[in-house]
């Protein structure tokens, strides 16, 4: 099988046969061809060095030059150009203290981290070179590391998460002494940033095979390190209507967003929606037990794990009040300003991702026998009221804050104050929503405030 370049890759690559040099498309992408799979993130290697890669192109970008890598940009495209190298010692367990430019492909290839990365397609006659044996071990479903696995981990101990990464991705299995030097270098994992590990992580939960990658994590200790609240739930019984252990509830409630390909934010949610369930485990008669508070319980630890992994304020944010909100218990009874005021609460753009997370939750501890009528009917009673356009948030009160500095109100929390308790109102009766009665409301509110 060759790989097949399209135009603009062949106009690339005859550049730099036309200049005596050597390219090849490297890596994931190569891996990604053989198992047809769609993957557009190329990256190259060369014979040609920094300089000479930068003399041949009129647009280049300096990305990584200390480590021979050149971007060029090329038709519009930006194309990362590594030069043949060696590495040399790592220091950190994660870069080389330097780089030695070869000009052999096999050199280059064999310092890379997994036979099935260390492929190379020769431009533009898209010949595959594998001589690492990374076809077998695609035929296999393996991930192995290069020569000697403890040697490839103390280089760049980010490589065991990239296998854990990769296991979830790929749905492969690590191969037996890869995942021996795995555990016995697991403590290692310390030394990477935690912003690399985030990345990783969280590319493995999103994975199509997300458990195969959280157990390598598990069994090789990973998880331990980089995740010790998610580790202590193996084993942790929780009775009553759930037969497993509250680490595979977990994991098939994340199993269960992967299988209806809800979002990421969903996904992480079903992960972790639980995991409070360690610290509020209270013993009740036989085999049961209580976990009052878990949901918020859960929703702290989440925000202290994600603010370990530097994760964006708005990642933090939003996973831990999906979780926060888990358990709300809707029952028919529930009035219209009910309704009106839990929407208030999740927030109209979180309602179908928390609506999701209890399919997962459901699913996860009742299988196929677990009914959706009453989330249906939660659903269309939401609907309902979306469509009578009542006022939920702030922006659909018929007064805002400028109004009520023209009444005189000054500007400050107070006007916030006013705003919220406005809201209150309206909610709880929406033929209140007009500006006539904001207003002398609005004075009232202010002149008690004031007293």
């Amino acid at each position: 099988m060759r790989f097949n370049p399209d135009p603009i890759l062949r106009e690339f690559s005859e550049i730099f046969i036309d200049n005596g040099y050597s390219l090849y498309l490297v890596g994931g992408a190569v891996r990604d061809f053989l198992l047809r799979k769609e993957n557009h993130d190329y990256d190259f290697t060369t014979d040609a060095e920094p300089e000479d890669v930068k003399r041949m192109f009129r647009r280049t970008i300096d990305t990584g030059i200390k480590h021979g890598t050149v971007t060029v940009i090329f038709r519009s495209r930006h194309f990362e150009v590594t030069t043949f190298r060696a590495d040399g010692q790592y220091s950190d367990s994660r870069h080389p203290e330097s780089v030695t430019f070869v000009k052999n492909l096999g050199e280059d290839l064999k310092r890379r981290d997994f036979t099935i990365n260390a492929m190379a397609a020769s431009l533009p006659d898209g010949e595959i070179i594998d001589l690492n044996d990374g076809k077998k071990d695609l035929r296999k479903k393996l991930i192995r590391a290069i020569g000697e696995p403890r040697e490839r981990f103390q280089e760049d101990a980010l490589r065991m998460m990239r296998a854990c990464r990769f296991s979830a991705q790929l749905g492969f299995d690590i191969e037996e002494k890869t995942l021996s030097a795995m555990t016995a270098l697991s403590k290692t994992i310390g030394n990477i940033s935690a912003e690399r590990i985030k990345e990783e992580l969280f590319k493995l939960i999103v994975g199509k095979y997300p458990r195969k990658g959280l157990e390598a994590m598990r069994i090789t200790g990973l998880m331990q390190e980089i995740l010790p609240e998610l580790s202590r739930t193996y084993g942790f019984e929780q009775g009553g209507i759930h037969t497993e252990d509250l680490y595979e509830h977990l994991v098939t409630a994340l199993e269960e967003a992967e299988e209806h390909d809800y979002p990421a934010e969903v996904r992480l949610a079903a992960l972790f929606h639980d995991i409070g369930k360690v610290d509020t485990r209270e013993k009740g008669t036989e085999r049961e037990y209580t976990f009052y508070g878990h949901d918020e319980k859960s929703a702290e630890l989440v925000d202290r794990i994600f603010r370990r992994l530097k994760t964006s304020n708005e990642e933090r944010e939003n996973v831990a009040h999906l979780i926060r909100n888990h358990m709300f218990s809707y029952t028919p009874d529930w009035s219209d300003s009910a309704v009106r005021r839990f929407i208030r609460r999740v927030g109209l753009d979180n309602i179908n991702p928390l609506f999701q997370l209890r399919v997962c939750d459901a699913l996860a501890t009742k299988g196929h026998k677990a009914d959706p009528t009453m989330l249906l009917s939660f659903a269309d009673r939401i609907n309902a009221e979306l469509d009578k356009e009542n006022a939920l948030t702030l922006k659909d009160l018929r007064i805002d804050g400028s109004k009520l500095q023209k009444l005189g109100i000054p500007k400050g929390p107070i006007i916030g104050k006013i705003l919220n308790e406005l809201l209150e109102e309206v909610i709880d009766n929406p033929e209140l929503n007009n500006e006539e009665y904001l207003k002398e409301r609005s004075l009232s509110l202010f002149r008690g405030q004031s007293q």
